[in-house]
């Protein structure tokens, strides 16, 4: 089945050339130049995946970010200047699954949203429980998360490292080694996006972020209790 990618960048040339490439990989590009125009189309088109630069008029990337993940889990790519560190935090709280910095090949950017795309595809299926905890139940091959049977809304990167912790239980992880394994070896930005992916874990689960301990000065882990 042809993907289809919603792209949301102001600047035309880079909105043309970036289109270009995706259609190229078989894509369906939905264009739109302003934050307004896109989540207009984004209530009425189906895409698989969205990608934003965050410096965009009339409604900004942050809040086209916050509502897209709170009406979808579909993954988002933010878009963003290299120096903006705190933006691609922010970006991450709202709900971002990836980033790439301008400017940015391409190339790279039609294969970051491959890479993210084939994790996503790989966990469609049977609904399997793949562990338990507190109130909180995990269904591994559909990325689901439910607490007292009510499913709650997690990025794929916040799914990704709850999962990894959850499959290294009682063993402490460091940041690098979350950033590896989550984010892959080729990325290279701030290690404070682990924190904020905690965070953000720990505000979701409510009352079961207590098995997700801080253990100082390495990172963290899983801690089932005795």
């Amino acid at each position: 089945m042809r993907r289809s990618v919603l792209l949301i960048e102001d600047e035309e040339s880079i909105r043309e050339l970036v289109s270009d490439y995706f259609t190229q990989s078989s894509w369906q590009v939905i264009e739109a130049a302003n934050g307004e125009e896109a989540l207009e189309l984004f209530k009425t088109r189906p895409v698989d995946l969205v990608i934003v630069d965050l410096m965009i008029p009339k409604v900004s990337g942050w809040n086209v970010c916050k509502q897209v993940r709170s009406q979808s889990t579909v993954p988002i790519i933010i878009l963003t200047a290299k120096s903006e560190e705190e933006n691609k935090l922010l970006g991450f709280e709202l709900g971002a699954d990836d980033y790439v910095t301008k400017p940015f090949s391409p190339r790279v950017l039609v294969a970051r949203a491959e890479t993210l795309m084939k994790r996503v595809e790989h966990t469609v299926g049977q609904e399997e429980p793949l562990i338990s905890f507190g109130n909180t139940v995990i269904y591994e091959r559909k990325r689901l998360v439910k607490i007292n049977g009510q499913p709650i809304e997690l990025s794929y990167k916040e799914y990704d490292v709850l999962l990894h912790l959850l499959k290294h239980k009682n063993f402490p992880l460091t940041r690098e080694h979350l950033l590896n394994q989550v984010w892959g070896v080729d990325y290279f930005g701030d290690p404070r996006v682990v924190d904020t992916h905690i965070k953000n874990l720990r505000k979701k689960l409510e009352a079961d972020a207590r098995y997700i301990r801080t253990v100082f000065r390495i990172g963290y882990k899983f801690e089932v209790e005795s």
